[in-house]
């Protein structure tokens, strides 16, 4: 079973293999603390899955949402040390490229506030493995397209991609790229998945078989940026 609570609506995938068997996406507008376990209980339910039948957790170990990080963290965390299953934190950007599909170079970007992203540049090999090629960094979008002086295929994915393609077009049009949705063009935008659960559980499929440890006090969150309460703390220190 896997979950994504780093965005605001999140959503919820139990596969079977690498088959899905249940999904659900949640609701904007209603916070992960007050909805989740009811959403993985209608989950399991409806899928005649219970905790203890489930043989791997996963969940999105950020960035994103810090809130929502900490209580899919803590949630999946508690399920893996009572039913002494491993469990799996997969890097949220990684997920968003891998569903964008297979590219040389795909840029998953997330909305981070202020009008900002979190970034990172990958590649998703025929196979479905990811590959990061950068580190993963908080920077305005603007800023972060200054960087493109070329024409190198580009494929600009997630939330801060769809939120910020007016910027991406400026840029492509700057440069003479073509830019639009589809195949065969310098840049592309990738569909908006808007359901991230399902391509973390396949990413946490495939660090399952590597010899690494996954137990619950190995799950740790990946914040790129200070929290806005430590950001206050410093400026007003």
């Amino acid at each position: 079973m896997s979950l994504e609570t780093a965005t605001r609506a999140g959503s919820l995938a139990l596969l079977r293999g690498q088959e899905v068997i249940a999904a659900s996406l949640g609701v904007a507008e209603e916070s992960h603390s007050v909805n989740l376990l009811s959403q993985i209980e209608e989950l399991l339910k409806g899928a005649n899955v219970s905790l203890s039948d489930i043989n791997l957790y996963a969940t999105a170990a950020g960035p994103g949402s810090f809130t929502g990080l900490r209580i899919g963290l803590a949630t999946i965390k508690a399920f893996a040390a009572t039913f002494k299953r491993p469990c799996i934190g997969v890097p949220t950007l990684a997920a968003i490229a891998l569903a964008a599909g297979v590219s040389e170079r795909t840029y998953a970007l997330l909305p981070a506030g202020r009008g900002e992203v979190f970034a990172q540049l990958f590649s998703v090999s025929q196979t479905m493995r990811v590959s990061p090629l950068s580190e993963a960094e908080h920077l305005p979008p603007d800023v972060l397209l200054e960087r493109f002086a070329h024409a190198d295929s580009i494929r600009w994915a997630g939330a801060g991609a769809q939120l910020y393609s007016h910027l991406i077009l400026e840029r492509a049009r700057s440069l003479e790229i073509s830019f639009e949705e589809g195949e065969g063009v310098a840049w592309t935008l990738a569909p908006d998945v808007q359901e991230l659960a399902e391509p973390i559980a396949l990413l946490a499929l495939q660090q399952a078989s590597d010899n690494e440890r996954h137990g619950a006090k190995d799950l740790h969150a990946i914040y790129v940026r200070p929290s806005d309460a430590e950001l206050n703390t410093h400026v007003k220190g």
